[in-house]
């Protein structure tokens, strides 16, 4: 049986960016005394831009970093892209369990009743064999909307939250009209900083699609891995760190973390990190 320090190490989560706190706040909220630690690669952002190889190579030097300073017992790769390309590597290079974020293709389909549905997500994802996969096998007789929206990543990462509700209305007002002019009714939300503007797309919609993620599922499987291997912390109070590859001069990274209640620590040491 592990020993209650065993317990007591963190579940990290990685992520280019910001994008990933809304999954950690959702297994926090059913795992308050766990300890979490959040690692935002800016050094890397984004990664919807880089190749696979690129992306593999990123994701493997931040993962050497979480492991040799914090000896997390679980990692949630909580981007879509990164779970897309380098799910599959970083499993075989680490000895704990790995969630990665599927897009929500299974749900969205489930969900629709006029056999339509849309997939917003980075240009990497939407294009990704990956999801042809996902729908070939989840969403079999729906037709299926694309829309790649990596500038919608860019504003979540830099300006979300020094925007006003206008500003970020205007912003996805583009896909989401898209959506509405072919009649989708269920649409995946592909990237997880998209999850930011849940509300605004149920808002602009008008009721004419229903925006679908991926944080209770990744929730639900965290805890499933963490409970088969006896690793639930079920004692005293838990803590939630945020770190960075690369420190930002503007405060937005210190802002976010107030927002969800993190602990901003700035940036985590370095150490050589490895390439696929």
């Amino acid at each position: 049986m592990p020993s209650l320090e065993t317990r007591k190490r963190p579940v990290a989560f990685l992520d280019s960016g910001i994008g990933g706190v809304p999954y950690l706040d959702r297994l926090r909220e059913k795992l308050p005394r766990e300890n979490y630690l959040y690692l935002a690669d800016h050094k890397n952002f984004p990664y919807g831009e880089k190749s696979a190889e690129e992306v593999t190579a990123s994701v493997l030097g931040a993962a050497d970093s979480l492991m040799a300073r914090h000896n997390p017992k679980m990692i949630i790769l909580a981007c879509n892209t990164a779970s897309v390309s380098s799910l599959a590597v970083l499993r075989s290079r680490v000895s704990i369990p790995v969630v990665g974020v599927v897009p929500a293709v299974k749900p969205a389909a489930a969900r629709s009743g006029e056999r339509t549905i849309g997939v917003m997500a980075t240009e990497r994802t939407v294009n990704a064999p990956y999801l042809d996969g996902l729908i070939e096998q989840f969403a079999v007789g729906c037709r299926v909307v694309r829309v790649a929206a990596g500038d919608i990543v860019s504003f979540v990462e830099n300006r979300l939250f020094l925007a006003d509700r206008e500003e970020q209305d205007r912003l996805i007002a583009p896909a989401v009209e898209e959506f509405r002019r072919e009649k989708v009714d269920s649409i995946v939300l592909g990237c997880t900083h998209f999850t930011y503007l849940d509300d605004n797309i149920r808002a602009l919609s008008r009721g004419n699609f229903i925006p679908v993620d991926s944080r209770e599922g990744v929730a639900n499987q965290a805890i499933r891995l963490l409970e088969r291997d006896d690793m639930l912390c079920t004692e005293g109070e838990g803590r939630s760190l945020f770190y960075t590859t690369r420190a930002r001069e503007d405060g937005y990274y210190r802002k976010v973390a107030e927002q969800y209640s993190l602990d901003f620590r700035g940036e985590i040491s370095s150490v050589q990190g490895g390439a696929a």
